[in-house]
């Protein structure tokens, strides 16, 4: 059972979908159909949702591999936090009107140290637990 994965999709459905309301708040309020309308606001509404779908998956995807090849449990909770916090710094740093980008450099920071990470986990476990039979 992916438990932890399960944990982690669900929290970030939740920042997804907030991420995902404040588009569409954003579109009724300017009477956007489609695109930002040249609006900045909602243009960064749309990249921070945008941008967390295009990272998000890739993340969940590692971290179910992790957990289903029996990982132990600190090697899928710790990256699991960490991506969640880098889509949280990521979503309020795009939000905030420039120069101000620490937030939005700190959340890619974040992202991407957490997928390479990931990456290297899942490899490592495959190596490790290809290694030994009484590992699963």
């Amino acid at each position: 059972m992916l438990k932890i994965t399960v944990l982690a999709s669900a929290a970030l459905t939740l920042i997804f979908l907030r991420l995902s309301f404040a588009v569409i708040r954003l579109r009724r309020s300017n009477e956007v159909a489609l695109g930002s309308g040249g609006n900045v606001q909602l243009e960064r509404a749309i990249r921070a949702q945008g941008n967390f779908a295009e990272y998000v998956p890739l993340g969940l995807i590692l971290l179910g591999c992790l957990e289903i090849n029996g990982a132990p449990t600190s090697l899928v909770v710790i990256p699991a936090m960490t991506l969640a916090i880098g889509r949280l710094f990521h979503a309020k740093g795009i939000n905030e009107p420039p120069p101000h980008f620490t937030n939005r450099i700190r959340g890619m920071q974040f992202t991407f140290g957490t997928l390479m990470l990931l990456v290297a986990l899942n490899l490592g476990w495959l190596a490790y637990a290809s290694s030994f039979s009484d590992v699963r």
